[in-house]
């Protein structure tokens, strides 16, 4: 049996798709749960994507990764977010 190789060599650029009902209360809240873990992320590090009729919006957040325990915690986070609908 061969040894696994690591998927991400930490630190590494790692993006962060999140989706759900548009509004600024999911934004607020999506940054706040990164900021959480990645307490340095600019807003620059966000871009949105509203869907054809306006009712849902994708974040996508770029951030710096610094560990796989800190991607586990981020998506453990929204997971448990009850305004978020899905998470790539």
């Amino acid at each position: 049996m061969q040894d696994s190789v690591p998927l991400l060599s930490f630190p590494c650029d790692f993006d962060i798709k999140v989706m759900g009902r548009a509004g600024e209360e999911f934004e607020a809240t999506v940054i706040a749960i990164l900021r959480k873990h990645v307490p340095d992320l600019g807003e620059a590090a966000v871009s949105r994507r509203k869907s054809t009729q306006q009712n849902y919006i994708s974040l996508n957040i770029h951030l710096n990764a610094t560990s796989r325990a800190q991607l586990d915690a981020i998506y453990t986070d929204l997971h448990q977010c009850g305004q978020v609908l899905m998470t790539l």
